[in-house]
């Protein structure tokens, strides 16, 4: 069979391997018959579907021969009679086979669904911004305890003032100095160092990313009040470093403290210009870290945004491996740093399930989760009940839902169409079967009817989104049907041919008997072949070896007596072997005991024993080969009654369509 052939173990592995949306797609109007299996109907699109993604699975872009073609339509009718048989043996409908298939379901539409694209947009996004880093002070406004709305707008008004005063050339450092309620401001006056995404919440860091250097934000809204964010700088993202530190600690209730640390770290910064100096004893000797001391106060990967700024800025200053910092200063004390490595920022396949798992921790979640839901309501016309739903929002949203049912009866609204989509009516007795039927918890807090309305409208949607994709993406349709006949093909072959095979002893030993002229011995010898790396050590396995008689004991004492205390001179290669197969004996003089044959360059030391006549093998001998022959046998003799029990009819105007199309 050539590479561009599919074999059948391709279908068995298409079942379970990672899906490829880079497969080929089926063509539209490809649902003629291309033949019949039994009383199966098997269409063109499915034939083209599997060949061509076995095609690109193994990296073929051209098209196929015709003898190609004709082998791949036989495996691919070896395929089907295999999945017919196992649906007539009623393998889908047991549990195992639901449980297994339920398990690849949720992955295999994944990738179609309109929540898939709206989170990669969000992962590319994401990543594109860590391309950069960006520096920014900003002055953080809080609302009072229970604000209401004049608190609210009040804070506004404060922050705009404060947004006025900076853009006529106030510092933003002074004012975040005066006004803002960050606890750090008092410290950083407001400076946040450089940061990337993901490092910030979303609002703020979607504000900080439209600014350029200099630029002012407008009053930017987080769950911690009003934000004005000034950026500084913003600059290429330097990747990641690897530093060691010395540590010397200030204790800021010892006023003699910080003098006695600026001398010691001093002290030491000068011990360490000396060019006798190992920087691991100055680090064990003097640190104060003690969680990096003893292990050459080597800290892990880190990058802009995870160290205080401080320390941060040196160690992104340092820029050859070795380099040494000048005495900083941060809030532990004072440092000196090591550059130990550096390397570029992560490539985004590297980065992906990192920035997956922050996205959906964060309010990115809930924006993709508001979007998919509007896109699915555009999609399939979904039309709330707005009088209805106003009502049961002013009457539900304080209580508890399991007071939803009495107080639904007592406004006469038990029948009610709470909306459509997709063509239905959902009722409020349905939503109310949904509620009952849950077990998740409300947040604290949370407006008990809006949360259970969503689930329940995000329920509905997420079920019409699956069927409109049963229904109508033939990708997912293709994709659909090889998992499933891919489980069931499975499942026949491990009954009828693996296990079988395997188990069947008597069978095994019946087939060996009757096919013994296969499993036969060539000619064989007891050898000890020495390939010589190092001539300079020729002489002393040459010294051991000559004159000697093969034996298990021999190698043993060669080894440990030579070999061991060269292990770079030799490379060792013992026991019975088959002689045409082995190219160094092949080549060799049967009638001596020793003898030495120079192949490709390399010496070959030859020492032999016994030598066995070609004959028959032991079943013993060869049983492993055997169940793999046996297997191959059952497969051959299943197929063969597959082809007598379900007829198989090829349309041969459709089967020319299919070459042309896979040759396209």
């Amino acid at each position: 069979m050539t590479n561009r052939s599919l074999s059948e173990s391709i279908f068995i592995f298409l079942a379970f391997c990672t899906i490829s949306l880079t497969a080929t797609h089926p063509v539209a109007g490809q649902d003629a018959t291309l033949l019949k299996v039994g009383d199966q109907e098997v269409p063109l699109n499915e034939f083209i579907y599997l060949v061509g993604k076995g095609a690109t699975s193994e990296g073929n872009s051209m098209g196929l021969t015709r003898e190609e073609f004709e082998e791949n339509l036989a495996l691919f009718i070896n395929y089907k009679l295999k999945v017919v048989e196992a649906e007539a043996q009623g393998l889908h409908q047991t549990e195992e086979f639901e449980r297994e298939f339920e398990s690849f379901k949720e992955n295999l539409k994944a990738p179609f669904l309109i929540k898939n694209s709206l989170e990669e947009g969000e992962l590319r996004k994401a990543y594109s911004r860590m391309q950069e880093v960006i520096r920014a002070s900003h002055i953080l406004l809080r609302f009072p305890p229970n604000a209401n709305a004049d608190d609210s707008i009040a804070v506004l008004k404060m922050a705009l003032k404060l947004k006025e005063e900076i853009e006529q050339g106030v510092s933003i450092n002074e004012l975040a100095k005066e006004y803002s309620e960050d606890p750090s401001a008092q410290s950083n006056e407001g400076d946040l160092g450089y940061f990337s995404s993901l490092q910030m919440v979303q609002p703020f860091e979607d504000a900080a990313f439209m600014l350029q250097p200099g630029e002012v934000s407008d009053p930017v809204l987080t769950n911690f009040g009003y934000h004005i964010i000034q950026v500084t700088d913003r600059r290429p993202n330097p990747g990641q470093v690897k530093v060691s530190h010395i540590l010397v600690r200030v204790d800021e209730e010892d006023p003699t403290s910080e003098d006695r640390a600026r001398r010691k770290i001093s002290d030491v910064y000068a011990e360490i210009q000396k060019p006798s100096t190992l920087w691991s004893d100055i680090v064990k000797n003097y640190s104060e870290d003690p969680a990096t001391s003893q292990k050459g106060g080597e800290l892990p990967w880190f990058s802009v945004g995870n160290m205080i700024p401080e320390f941060e800025l040196a160690a992104f200053s340092l820029s050859e491996i070795g380099e040494v910092s000048p005495p900083i200063k941060t809030r532990y004390g004072y440092h000196i740093l090591r550059l130990e490595d550096r390397k570029n920022l992560d490539s985004f396949e590297q980065l992906e399930p990192m920035i997956r798992s922050r996205i959906l921790r964060d309010s990115r979640s809930s924006m993709i989760h508001t979007q998919e839901l509007a896109i699915q309501k555009a999609r399939y016309g979904f039309q709330e009940n707005e009088p209805l739903v106003s009502l049961l929002e002013s009457n539900l949203n304080s209580v508890s839902p399991s007071e939803f049912q009495s107080k639904i009866d007592e406004l006469g609204e038990q029948s009610s169409v709470l909306f459509t989509a997709g063509g239905q009516e959902f009722m409020i007795n349905d939503f109310l079967a949904f509620i009952a039927a849950e077990e998740r918890r409300l947040p604290p807090n949370a407006q008990a009817f809006d949360v259970w309305f969503d689930r329940y409208s995000s329920k509905i949607l997420s079920q019409l989104e699956e069927k409109d994709l049963a229904e109508n993406n033939t990708e997912y349709q293709m994709l659909y049907k090889e998992y499933r006949d891919g489980i069931l093909l499975f499942s026949l072959m491990n009954e009828e041919v693996w296990q079988k095979g395997i188990q069947d002893s008597v069978g095994q030993r019946q087939y060996f008997k009757e096919n013994r002229e296969n499993y036969q011995w060539k000619e064989r010898a007891e050898a000890l072949i020495v390939k010589v790396l190092d001539l300079n050590r020729v002489n002393e396995a040459r010294t051991f070896l000559n004159g000697k008689t093969y034996s298990k004991e021999l190698v043993n004492n060669f080894q440990t007596e030579i070999a061991d205390q060269y292990p770079l001179a030799y490379q060792i290669e013992s026991g019975l072997m088959e002689i045409p197969d082995q190219a160094v004996l092949s080549r060799m003089d049967k009638n001596l005991s020793y003898q030495e044959i120079e192949i490709d360059g390399h010496l070959h030391l030859v020492l032999t024993g016994e030598i066995f006549p070609a004959g028959s093998k032991e079943f013993e001998e060869t049983r492993g080969i055997v169940i793999r022959d046996y297997q191959e046998y059952l497969d051959e003799q299943l197929i063969k009654k597959l082809r007598t029990k379900y007829p198989v009819e090829i349309n041969e105007t459709i089967k020319e369509e299919a070459f042309v199309a896979l040759n396209q």
